[in-house]
């Protein structure tokens, strides 16, 4: 089977409200329609990489070849592991962790959107909340870090419900315009603090080498 030769296919994440896994053929082709059916207001570009800019068809065709690309380049040593958020069996979002060099920095970060119909529900926290008990609980991170613009309220909110620290900031060039972008960090203390979110994790133990960690459980 072809998750016996990458084993992440096979991993789970649940929470109260959510699924988080990588998707199947046809659940990558409507995660794709929903980001170019809107991901933001198009006045605003939240996000560093403009990728939302440009045709309909355009966006959804970068979602496919971004996921593609992720999965063709993961090594042990640096790797994006970008899961499909499902909400009642609905592709709402896309949720994602990315660690470089984990055995030894213990660090990851994150990124995430949410189709515009989703937003405003609670569901950013608790899809963050859990690739952190992944992180923390699972491969023994110690420390995360996101980011957003300063302009990016509802970013901020879900990190400050889930106990990140501001850690400084970075001027950024998007659209042609000068951005500030506010670095935030949470550490292991912290997050075991704020945690709230249950989460269950299937499928860990024969993804680890890949992660680039070894015996760790969540």
């Amino acid at each position: 089977m072809l998750v016996d030769h990458f084993p992440p296919l096979g991993l789970r994440l649940t929470t109260p409200r959510l699924e988080l896994r990588l998707p199947a053929p046809e659940e990558l082709a409507a995660l794709a329609e929903l980001a170019a059916s809107g991901v933001h207001d198009p006045s605003v570009m939240p996000f560093l990489v403009p990728w939302t800019d440009g045709p309909p068809a355009e966006v959804a065709r970068s979602v496919v070849q971004y996921h593609w690309r992720q999965l063709a380049a993961w090594t042990p040593r640096d790797w994006t592991l970008d899961l499909t958020v499902f909400h009642g069996g609905e592709v709402v979002g896309q949720q994602g962790i990315t660690g470089r060099d984990l055995a030894v920095t213990r660090q990851v970060s994150t990124g995430s959107w949410l189709g515009l119909r989703h937003q405003g529900k609670g569901l950013g926290t608790e899809m963050r909340a859990a690739v952190l008990h992944l992180a923390f609980a699972g491969l023994g991170a110690e420390e995360a870090v996101s980011g957003a613009f300063a302009d990016n309220h509802a970013s901020h909110a879900v990190s400050r419900k889930l106990g990140y620290e501001p850690d400084g900031v970075e001027r950024r060039a998007v659209r042609g315009s000068l951005v500030v972008e506010r670095r935030l960090r949470l550490t292991r203390e912290a997050w075991e603090r704020h945690r709230s979110v249950p989460v269950t994790v299937e499928g860990l133990d024969a993804c680890l080498p890949m992660f680039g960690v070894g015996g760790r459980r969540a």
